[in-house]
């Protein structure tokens, strides 16, 4: 009996907790609030911030650091126009370039997009590296790390004792937070998004970077550069990732769409 109200309750929470992704409408389960997703992350964000070494080139950071802010701005006013401004109050964007070679980038939710070196050489365009920002902020927008966690809080306490977890989640968030955004483990902090999430971003992501003026038609060449870089085996960013010609398949597929709906 208590096992069948202890699912009877998760039921209820997760239909209490349902969203939905701006751009795609796509349902999802949310079972952490916000404010503990940014919290949680924002911890995990500033221990990073202690050992890495942000980048000493001021052209590059500086090229960083434009193409983000013009997609954030485009974004917020995407999420303005569409009645979800009470979202923005979730983001304090920041955009860093760190002095690591790996061909890498990650976003943290709240906003806090770090970009590394190693990625340069095949983002000499702004509308080049506007692929890869596009795409990370599409990550906070969707809140794929919140999607995450929760998927990781049923996973962990499992589904009968969810109920108990979620009514004083502090130290179960924190707790997941780290496993989530595996900071200190052998891949860093990229999360390991599903590849639903991946081709959800890379959409919402050529969305966000057209809105901004930038053209969305290079991330087909862009993603080929990474595949070429890749090798025998492909780099860290794309370690989670669709595979090369499924990703660029999408992409095609989708791009007639988005330049209709960015004139």
């Amino acid at each position: 009996m208590k096992k069948l109200v202890g699912l009877f309750i998760t039921g209820l929470l997760f239909l209490s907790s349902c969203g939905s992704v701006p751009l795609t409408g796509r349902q999802q389960v949310l079972l952490v609030s916000d404010q503990e997703v940014v919290a949680a992350s924002l911890t995990q964000y500033n221990d990073y911030l202690k050992t890495a070494k942000l980048s000493t080139n001021a052209t590059q950071s500086a090229k960083v650091l434009r193409v983000g802010q013009k997609i954030a701005a485009a974004t917020e006013a995407y999420l303005k126009a569409n009645g979800l401004s009470a979202d923005l109050a979730n983001y304090a964007w920041e955009f860093k370039l760190v002095n690591d070679k790996q061909v890498n980038a990650f976003c943290m939710p709240g906003g806090k997009i770090v970009v590394y070196e190693g990625l340069l050489p095949l983002t000499t365009t702004d509308d080049e590296l506007a692929v890869v920002i596009g795409h990370e902020v599409a990550h906070a927008v969707a809140k794929h790390a919140n999607e995450r966690m929760s998927q990781q809080l049923v996973a962990q306490y499992g589904s009968s004792i969810l109920g108990q977890v979620l009514s004083g989640k502090s130290a179960a968030v924190q707790t997941v937070a780290s496993t989530v955004y595996g900071l200190g483990a052998e891949y860093g902090v990229t999360l390991p998004y599903s590849r639903k999430h991946e081709y959800e971003a890379d959409y919402m992501g050529l969305v966000f970077m057209a809105m901004a003026g930038y053209k969305p038609d290079v991330a087909v060449t862009f993603w080929q550069k990474m595949s070429a870089n890749g090798g025998s085996g492909a780099p860290e960013f794309m370690s989670t990732h669709p595979s090369d010609a499924n990703r660029i398949a999408e992409i095609n597929r989708h791009l007639p769409q988005i330049k209709a709906m960015v004139k």
